[in-house]
């Protein structure tokens, strides 16, 4: 008799929530019922002053029988710029290597240490490339402090499936070229539905702070504005916040709820958790992007003659 797949009700899930549901649905390699599956997506900024590295911490510490998301592989490994969304053919190899079906609920999560960071994007890729259950654990941090078990070690051989040729959803992604249109016509008439929001730090945005990799300019598209990661964050549990909370929070950065919006930052990834803070404050995903290049793209594509990249009080 196959176990029950047990549904989360709404995108985050709490640490009692997910506990729950693998001890009634854990991954098993004698049992191919839905199964709910951890995923972690541990990730750090190549400037990390402890030098971290994603699946290095994983090894520290991590949920039972939880699989491994590396942002670094599962990418277009040919682009020039950091972890851009990989082809269907990679993301199938990767969720098969993974011992992932598509039937399977997935709970992202991040590092004790970071909260809600890289998390989102993995959630976000897993979404794009059509996977039907993905939610985003809020968060490992809470996890652990609450007691929940943890391993240490390697990821555990977990079987390999035949996880179906997906299809991307391009209608949630924005490439450069598009991107630029839009801030070229910034604030101009009719070019008021677009709003652009990016993750960076209020310093990058202003370009008063540099960017963490060497040679880039900080500084911002016209039109953006600075919603930094901590601004959606408990500050203490690095959770996120509640969707009221969060809904006064993009209501104070003047985020209109029937406007389309475009998530930035610096390389497509915490632009990923301005995307699901809007899914928990209950902003219509229909008209939601993510500029999958953001700032490293960005800095590096437009001209110093196309006065796209601005300073403070520009």
């Amino acid at each position: 008799m196959s176990r029950s797949q047990p549904t989360f009700g709404s995108y985050l899930v709490t640490p009692a929530e997910l506990n729950n549901a693998l001890k009634s649905s854990s991954p098993s390699k004698l049992s191919t019922a839905p199964k709910t599956v951890p995923i972690c997506g541990s990730w750090f900024l190549p400037n990390d002053p402890q030098k971290r590295q994603g699946y290095q911490v994983f090894k520290q510490g991590h949920i039972p029988n939880a699989r491994f998301f590396d942002l670094d592989k599962v990418a277009d490994t040919s682009s020039p710029y950091p972890h851009m969304l990989p082809s269907p053919e990679v993301f199938k190899e990767a969720m098969s290597g993974l011992g992932v079906s598509k039937d399977d609920t997935l709970v992202v999560y991040d590092t004790a240490e970071l909260g809600i960071f890289s998390a989102p994007r993995v959630a976000w890729t897993l979404k794009v490339f059509g996977h039907p259950a993905v939610h985003i654990l809020n968060n490992f941090k809470l996890w652990v402090e609450q007691g929940y078990p943890t391993e240490e070690g390697e990821q555990k051989d977990v079987g390999k499936t035949d996880y179906p040729l997906p299809e991307l959803d391009q209608s949630k992604v924005i490439a450069f070229d598009d991107m630029k249109e839009i801030a070229k016509d910034a604030n101009k008439e009719g070019r008021e539905g677009v709003q652009i929001l990016d993750a960076r730090s209020k310093g990058r945005w202003e370009g008063t702070d540099p960017e963490p990799r060497p040679g880039l300019p900080s500084g911002h598209m016209p039109g953006s504005t600075s919603v930094p990661v901590p601004d959606l964050l408990d500050p203490e549990t690095k959770a996120f916040l509640s969707p009221e909370e969060l809904r006064r929070v993009f209501e104070q950065k003047g985020v209109d709820p029937t406007k389309s919006v475009i998530s930035s930052c610096g390389t497509g990834v915490t632009a990923t958790v301005i995307d699901a803070a809007l899914t928990v404050a209950g902003y219509d995903d229909g008209s939601r992007k993510v500029y999958d290049g953001s700032w490293t793209e960005w800095a590096q594509r437009v001209q110093p003659s196309d006065n796209l990249i601005l300073k403070a009080k520009e």
